[in-house]
């Protein structure tokens, strides 16, 4: 009897570098969508995941004190109980502080987002000793909210 091919499950984890520029923070949220696509679950996690990522690379590109050719790496992982976890690593090794923004300021709100978006959040140092990674778990209990 011949064996039917069935179709590979899509990949758990994906990752990427992008430069540090302005247009990574998009860069970023479409290959987070491209990744979740084929994941029933992944409605769920877009809309939450593609701004927490956004702000982690936007962070990562206005305030990472490295040269300009320093490349931002995204991991994306889906753990077998559909969380989502996005890290977003760069060079620099200072962590980044939560603070309140003043009311009137146009920026300064993006770990805030984090912090009241994800399902936990953190600031690790890097392998080898170089930069640091921020990491956020979306889950689709969180990201119904």
């Amino acid at each position: 009897m011949p064996e039917t091919d069935s179709p590979s499950p899509a990949p758990t984890e994906k990752a990427c570098r992008l430069p540090r520029c302005r247009t990574s923070p998009g860069v970023a949220r479409q290959r987070l969508r491209d990744f979740l696509a084929p994941f029933p679950v992944g409605e769920l996690l877009l809309p939450t995941g593609e701004l927490l990522v956004s702000e982690l690379v936007t962070n990562a590109v206005q305030h990472a004190r490295v040269p300009r050719d320093r490349l931002i790496h995204v991991h994306f992982n889906l753990t077998p109980d559909n969380t989502l976890r996005i890290e977003v690593h760069d060079a620099d090794s200072e962590k980044p502080a939560l603070r309140e923004a003043p009311a009137s300021a146009e920026t300064g709100r993006g770990l805030l987002l984090v912090h009241k978006l994800a399902q936990s959040w953190g600031c690790s140092p890097r392998e080898g000793g170089i930069g640091k990674f921020i990491w956020c778990l979306v889950t689709p209990e969180e990201a119904a909210a």
